[in-house]
């Protein structure tokens, strides 16, 4: 799973502790946005095999591919916008690329064509914390590494694995701290929400044939 909207490296290496398998940086104008150069001295003190993930939305793709290997980031994750064309463009640069679609989008029924990595099925309103219906994801092409988003906590991500069964799961204010300053991490959730969607996932991927839940890397490490 990714713990997403990271701010310091306290909360990245609290994500990493945690047992998380990517952290995500939002790169695009939002209360938890963080600069290149921030990002690049988290990362030079985490771990190789987790998946950090720079969020760009609507940005011009020479400068996602440009921040991508300036901050030694291993992945970019758009969220904006982008045409099958870019996406494709700057999948081709970078070693993993996470596309994002808002719940019900038509651009589901195409999603191959972006030549993403993974799927990301978040709602209309990213980092509102407010949670979709759930079946709307139901357009994500069968057979492709969908990852759910959106609302997401503690007390729903084991019933949202459960009923939507996606390949991972994405937190970034369901794990905050109330009245904190956006971005900020509280332990006692991140914890919760690892645990809670570990405990979730042997069910909903019980067949051998499936890919592992949550391993962000497996893809990464075939190419």
């Amino acid at each position: 799973m990714k713990i997403c909207g990271i701010t310091s490296e306290e909360d990245a290496l609290l994500a990493v502790a945690m047992d998380a398998d990517a952290i995500g940086f939002i790169m695009a104008p939002s209360p938890r946005q963080v600069s290149p150069s921030h990002v690049r001295d988290i990362v030079k003190r985490l771990p190789p095999d987790v998946l950090t993930v720079g969020v760009f939305r609507d940005e011009s793709p020479k400068r996602v591919v440009d921040i991508v290997h300036g901050a030694g980031l291993g992945a970019a994750q758009l969220h904006g916008h982008e045409t099958p064309e870019t996406t494709t463009w700057v999948r081709e640069r970078v070693p993993y690329v996470i596309k994002a679609f808002p719940a019900g989008s038509r651009d589901l029924d195409r999603a191959d064509d972006f030549g993403a990595d993974a799927i990301l099925v978040d709602s209309h309103a990213p980092g509102s914390g407010r949670v979709f219906d759930w079946s709307l994801a139901e357009g994500a092409p069968a057979g492709r590494q969908v990852v759910l988003a959106g609302g997401l906590s503690p007390a729903n991500v084991a019933e949202a694995i459960d009923r939507v069964r996606p390949w991972g799961v994405d937190v970034a204010t369901g794990v905050e701290l109330t009245g904190g300053e956006p971005g900020r991490k509280d332990a006692r959730l991140v914890r919760a929400f690892v645990v809670n969607a570990r405990a979730a996932a042997p069910v909903a991927y019980e067949s051998s044939s499936a890919s592992p839940p949550y391993d962000w890397m497996l893809d990464g490490e075939a190419r």
